[in-house]
């Protein structure tokens, strides 16, 4: 059976605040396309429309959430800047917004974060502060530069505002494809899968939703299963932005609103990256390569039991050219 209707009371985000969030953010973000590709459906025995967050600004979903944030802050907030921890897209997200703001921007990003997104913050004017790769780390050290700067800390997934903005992937998505019987979203921390899960159930109750895991971070399948926060650190993904652990905020939305957490392998996420670059023509990252790969797995018991379109959404587009899996070194 479908996972049951949010109610507003419930959860950190409704689909009024998402849809505040839409009209917030209609001035700054893209609306992303939707497409499809014969060859992929026909090997996922599905008929899936990719809704493509790689061409977001920024090259990800992540500009959403962010840029809902920094816009609802009152100025007397926004003046002294915002700060988050991230390994990089929602980094590069919060950067950009606060420049179009005009407020200062300060990103913690551990020392293993891709190159390419270092270099976007920096390029959006964010000022990065390097840290260890773990949690503890990340969050301590954001902690010290609120501390010293007065910003606001906009954490990258456990946040009301955050979600709320990534809800609006999937009210655009329903716009522009309303006979989706299911959308498939890849899970990190579960910022956007929470926001999707709310606003996609609050418009259509029968609508499913399966969350796409790494098996190396399955933290979610694991809480899931567990009716608690399981906590993983150190995951060996390759998936980057998949890396992270779900918060308090995003738990219950996940407990109770996600229809199954599917997980992939290493190998299944690269060869479904590949495969996108090869036969759809898109550029996307392995975090994104997830939702594909559980299309493609024929693992989930949701998708399996369905005869109509699958939503999937490339979540982003941001990859290291320099550093494709598949290339010898």
């Amino acid at each position: 059976m479908p996972a049951p209707v949010p109610t507003p009371a419930t959860y950190a985000a409704s689909i009024d605040s998402v849809r505040e969030a839409m009209r917030r953010i209609a001035p700054h973000a893209h609306r992303t396309p939707v497409m499809s590709c014969s060859t992929i459906s026909r090997l996922a025995n599905l008929d899936l429309r990719f809704k493509c967050e790689n061409f977001q600004k920024v090259g990800a979903f992540k500009f959403r959430g962010a840029c809902n944030a920094v816009f609802k802050l009152n100025e007397a907030d926004a003046r002294r800047g915002v700060v988050t921890h991230s390994s990089g897209n929602h980094a590069q997200a919060l950067a950009l917004a606060a420049r179009l703001r005009g407020i200062p921007a300060h990103i913690v990003m551990p020392r293993n974060a891709p190159s390419v997104k270092r270099e976007a913050v920096e390029g959006y004017g964010g000022i990065v502060y390097p840290c260890e790769p773990t949690v503890a780390d990340r969050e301590a050290t954001a902690d010290r530069v609120c501390r010293d700067t007065g910003g606001t800390l906009i954490p990258p997934y456990n946040h009301p505002d955050v979600i709320a903005g990534q809800g609006t992937i999937s009210v655009e998505l329903l716009e522009q494809c309303p006979e989706l019987q299911a959308i498939v979203v890849p899970i990190g921390g579960g910022g956007m899968i929470s926001g999707v899960a709310i606003a996609a159930k609050a418009i259509r109750p029968s609508i499913r939703i399966i969350a796409a895991e790494p098996m190396n971070a399955d933290d979610a399948a694991r809480s899931k299963s567990a009716g608690s926060i399981q906590p993983i650190s150190n995951a060996t993904t390759i998936a980057d932005g998949l890396r992270t652990s779900l918060g308090d905020l995003t738990f219950p939305v996940v407990r109770d609103l996600v229809d199954e957490v599917a997980t992939v392998s290493e190998e299944e996420i690269v060869r479904a990256m590949r495969l996108v670059f090869e036969r759809a023509k898109l550029v996307i990252e392995p975090s994104a390569a997830v939702g594909v790969a559980v299309a493609l797995s024929k693992r989930s018991r949701v998708l399996t039991s369905l005869d109509g379109p699958v939503g999937v959404v490339l979540c982003g587009g941001n990859v290291d050219l320099d550093a494709l899996p598949w290339t010898k070194r």
